[in-house]
């Protein structure tokens, strides 16, 4: 089994945090008017810079292979089994617009759950040919999504960990983390570091 990439959600829709483990093909820098530093390990924008490959929710042309946030998704992702593969020259989606698609993809299907089933009933995950996404949401509003290999149980005890130990440890009680801030993620080198010793001390981390 695999883990692939981790996002945190603010309660603004925004995504605040990610980091990924075995995603060969790497993110698209967002456009600068979008870049928000911080969420991320990429550089920022630059007009001059090399073309990156397929995201991991693309169709291989560049366009999105998720529908809008309005439809139920039937097949919601790419070939997300692509990712250890060496892509080739297409462009991939610039990563403040895979942060959006995965958002729109995890509301959409919360609300389907809620009319389907109830206020009760709550949306924790749900599985592809190629994937399988897990959602923790916060009473503070924080939606934390993990992607993992679609054969993997259930991982919201790990976003549950992730939540009560490092990220109450070193953001919610780290006086210097600007927590509501619309300009810049979760720029933490501490919290970085603990959510991938805690991603690699897992059994199924691959």
């Amino acid at each position: 089994m695999t883990i692939y990439s981790l996002y945190i959600y603010d309660r603004h829709c925004d995504c605040v945090y990610y980091q990924d483990w075995h995603r060969t093909q790497p993110l698209r820098p967002p456009s600068a008017a979008n870049f928000k530093s911080g969420v991320h390990r990429l550089p920022p924008p630059t007009t001059n810079g090399p073309a990156a490959r397929d995201s991991i929710f693309s169709n291989g042309s560049g366009e999105s292979s998720i529908p809008p946030s309005g439809a139920p998704p039937s097949r919601v992702n790419g070939d997300l089994a692509k990712v250890g593969a060496t892509g080739g020259s297409q462009k991939g989606l610039p990563f403040d617009e895979e942060a959006k698609l995965v958002y729109g993809v995890v509301l959409s299907l919360r609300n389907m759950v809620k009319k389907l089933s109830g206020k009760d009933e709550v949306f924790t995950s749900y599985r592809t040919p190629h994937y399988k996404l897990h959602l923790y949401e916060t009473l503070t509003g924080y939606r934390f999504v993990l992607l993992s290999d679609p054969s993997s149980d259930s991982l919201r005890f790990v976003l549950r960990q992730l939540y009560t130990g490092p990220f109450v440890d070193f953001v919610v009680r780290n006086p210097l983390v600007e927590m509501d801030s619309r300009t810049t993620g979760i720029d933490n080198d501490q919290f970085r570091g603990a959510v991938d010793r805690h991603m690699r001390s897992l059994s199924m981390f691959a």
